[in-house]
């Protein structure tokens, strides 16, 4: 009992001395202890978090073919939804405006793969025709210059008993089935692609009304009006595009049926497409085709081609281009060069194909909600410098020796002075 007394004393002596007595360890839980209520739930929460994650991760990455598709078909539906509407307005039932459409698509397509079809198989003939007169100028070269026997005879008969040669064409007998299976793949995805877009184009209106139908008004009318931007500049990324492929291929055109090149239709039509829908560098990827054939009429041809393609790419740049896409897709040419290399990264040909029209809508969409000012009337934003007052030694002796002719003066007139009025005193 003295020992507790002591122990409450100094404990009270202490609080209120100002200190506080030590406290002693924590109490560690029995084995009895209770965990908290929300442990067991957080941690159910979080377990069907994780699988719902694992869940949409793997059909995400099961679906990515057919998203890929279904984006191709909204940007196709967008770029025909123009003429659709025109048509449709006149009074024309939106599924047969969408099927004439259609029609006037595949039929420009069709054409273009048969003329380049056509070319390419009459270009394969004349090569395979023209082959041993190509293998005898050779063989004349080699054994002109190195003094060797060589026949045309030994050759075809060395290439047909090598290895090299029965190994090729074993594996590309084991590859037409996979090539096979390919080309049935890519027919399925054009067909779906082309099922999308006509439902997305056809049913364009009921769409907008079933995605309004579940937002706001205000979220509504933003939806639509996000909605109008992407078709303007898809559709007018497209026919701007389409105009300039159509002004590019009667350029070229002309210049090879000058030069006399054979195929010079199907070339034209290559190099309008290509250089349009490839922006920037698809000018001479387009324009290595036609020189390669007119390298085989004359060498001379094909370095006329080559200077035509770079005047005609200045002038597309710089005259052609701005006029035509200027109310369309009126962006950057390094922010479309760099939109296409993002969009190829991210999606391959597609990504590159659909990169501009995305990147002018989300410019025109962002910029209605970016405050501007008018600019300031600085030398410096126009891509002027004014010169600037240099001050120092040079600008105090220029200062001196501007003023030296006219102290001069000054103490000449001084000097004058007295002396005129001696004289008119004297006389």
């Amino acid at each position: 009992m003295a020992s507790t007394d002591e122990t409450g004393q100094a404990a009270r002596h202490a609080s209120q001395a100002g200190t506080t007595p030590p406290t002693g360890p924590p109490a560690v839980a029995g084995p009895g202890a209770r965990m908290p209520r929300w442990l067991p739930r957080a941690m159910v929460l979080a377990l069907a978090l994780i699988a719902a994650f694992q869940l949409g991760s793997w059909a995400f990455h099961q679906l990515t073919g057919l998203l890929i598709n279904v984006l191709i078909a909204f940007f196709l539906a967008l770029a025909i939804e123009p003429a659709v509407s025109w048509m449709a307005v006149r009074g024309m039932r939106r599924g047969f405006a969408t099927l004439l459409v259609f029609l006037a698509v595949l039929i420009a397509a069709a054409g273009f793969v048969t003329l380049l079809g056509s070319m390419l198989a009459g270009q394969i003939v004349k090569m395979v025709e023209d082959f041993p007169d190509y293998l005898d100028s050779v063989i004349n070269w080699v054994n002109g210059h190195f003094h060797t026997e060589l026949r045309r005879v030994d050759i075809q008969e060395g290439l047909l008993r090598s290895d090299w040669l029965r190994n090729y064409v074993q594996n590309s007998a084991t590859g037409v089935l996979d090539v096979s299976a390919q080309v049935l793949g890519g027919l399925f995805q054009l067909l779906t692609v082309l099922l999308f877009s006509f439902y997305f184009a056809a049913d364009g209106p009921r769409l907008r009304r079933g995605l309004c139908s579940v937002l706001p008004p205000a979220r509504q009318a933003e939806v639509l009006r996000a909605w109008e931007i992407a078709v303007d500049k898809t559709g007018g990324y497209l026919y701007s595009r389409g105009l300039m492929a159509l002004i590019s291929g009667v350029a070229h055109y002309i210049l090879l049926e000058i030069l006399e090149v054979p195929y010079a239709p199907a070339l034209a039509v290559w190099v309008g497409l290509v250089s349009q829908f490839i922006p920037t560098i698809g000018t001479y990827l387009a324009g290595a085709l036609p020189m390669l054939i007119a390298f085989t009429v004359n060498p001379w041809y094909a370095l006329w081609v080559l200077i035509f393609v770079v005047i005609y790419q200045q002038f597309e740049n710089y005259v052609l281009q701005p006029k035509l896409t200027s109310k369309t897709v009126d962006i950057h040419p390094a922010v479309a060069f760099g939109s296409v290399i993002a969009g190829t990264a991210l999606l391959g040909a597609v990504g590159a194909l659909i990169a501009i029209p995305a990147v002018a809508t989300l410019q025109a969409f962002l910029g209605a909600y970016v405050k501007r000012y008018d600019v300031t009337d600085d030398p410096r934003v126009h891509g002027r410098r004014e010169r600037r007052s240099v001050s120092g030694t040079s600008t105090r002796l220029r200062k001196l020796w501007a003023r030296r002719p006219e102290q001069g003066r000054t103490g000449a007139e001084g000097s004058e002075g007295p002396g005129d009025g001696g004289a008119s005193s004297s006389s």
